[in-house]
């Protein structure tokens, strides 16, 4: 099975991946409007860093996720 297709699967399947998946989503928009601004004030910068984590918790869970689908479906 594709990485896609695992990703599809779980969307379907999984409440857990499609929450994070969407958090996701959202998090990179906020990000997006954050670095359309030239100068980013003291505030913004550590709101950024915090985006940024928290963005990559979810992608690390979301390829957690991913990696248990491929081991319970591998047999």
């Amino acid at each position: 099975m594709k990485e896609q297709e695992i990703v599809e699967s779980l969307r379907k399947e999984s409440e857990e991946f499609r929450k994070l998946a969407e958090e996701h989503h959202s998090l990179e928009g906020i990000l997006s409007e954050i670095d359309k601004k030239v100068y980013l004030t003291p505030e913004e910068e550590v709101e950024r860093k915090k985006i940024q984590k928290q963005k990559l918790l979810k992608k690390d869970r979301m390829a957690e996720l991913i990696r248990d689908f491929k081991k319970n479906h591998s047999n």
